[in-house]
């Protein structure tokens, strides 16, 4: 199965801005179910599907015995999303299973837990946003709230080992930025802090730490924030719900390039 993605993408800089096509890390479901039970749904890139849960199962104490365990593909669909059932012996499942720990609470993967694929869907109307973006604004207007929340990551100054969050109004104004181990936690955290204040209507930007996946972009969406900016890489999944969305996707925000994968908006020179 592919790995990798071709997405046509706008390479932008202060001196230049041109089409090209980037290629992203495929992104995609897969549904694991126990005994044609559904047990939960991770994302992964595809490849080696098989290995990745036979070492689940292991690190989740469901099955650790050495011995072969049946694992068959139910299905295979051609945007990479899979199911796989795993065929175990029940007085062989461990007590991970028999405690019905499904994975609730993995600060790395915001979609892992869920059980069927059908429930990783999200539903609600495109953002609609008609405005016009200059090119030199975009990239000063990026630049300024980096500075902004790179001068309040505490955590990280500390420890190196923390991810970001910011959001900003239209006025370059931050309304919240909190910190977490988790990139997903930090939106999270944000999100909940804009809502606790009543403000969530007033989010324009969210500046993210790290590479954004297909949750940070749903995230985004339900909160209807209409742009994220990525310090990191973007997902094939991001940039597909993005498109779909009607969200302004960055990635790759350093200085003064950036690399634009969805933009709803008038980009104009």
């Amino acid at each position: 199965m592919k790995q990798t993605q071709s997405y046509q993408s706008i390479k932008l800089s202060d001196k230049s801005i041109e089409k090209f096509d980037d290629t992203l890390v495929t992104e995609a479901p897969l549904q694991i179910n126990i005994n044609k039970e559904p047990y939960t749904v991770v994302m992964r890139t595809p490849g080696n599907d098989i290995e990745l849960v036979r070492g689940l199962l292991y690190a989740e104490d469901i099955y650790k015995k050495q011995g072969d365990v049946k694992v068959e593909i139910i299905k295979n669909e051609k945007d990479f999303s899979t199911v796989l059932n795993v065929n175990i012996p029940e007085e062989k499942l461990g007590k991970g299973y028999l405690n019905k720990r499904t994975l609730l609470s993995v600060s790395s993967c915001g979609i892992c837990g869920k059980k069927e694929l059908k429930d990783i869907k999200t539903e609600g109307n495109t953002l609609k946003n008609s405005s016009k973006t200059n090119v030199k604004e975009l990239i000063e207007v990026t630049n300024r709230i980096h500075l902004k929340m790179n001068s309040k990551q505490f955590l990280f100054k500390t420890t190196g080992g923390s991810h970001a969050c910011a959001v900003f109004n239209k006025n370059e104004e931050l309304l919240t930025i909190k910190e977490d181990i988790g990139r997903h936690n930090a939106v999270d955290k944000c999100i909940g802090d804009l809502i606790n204040q009543n403000i969530l209507k007033n989010a324009n930007y969210m500046l993210v730490s790290g590479r954004v996946s297909y949750e940070i972009v749903s995230k985004a969406f339900l909160a209807k924030i209409p742009i994220i900016i990525a310090v990191s890489a973007c997902s094939s999944l991001a940039v597909d719900f993005a498109k779909e969305f009607g969200i302004f996707l960055i990635g790759f925000s350093r200085g003064n390039k950036m690399t634009i994968y969805s933009t709803p908006h008038d980009l104009q020179k």
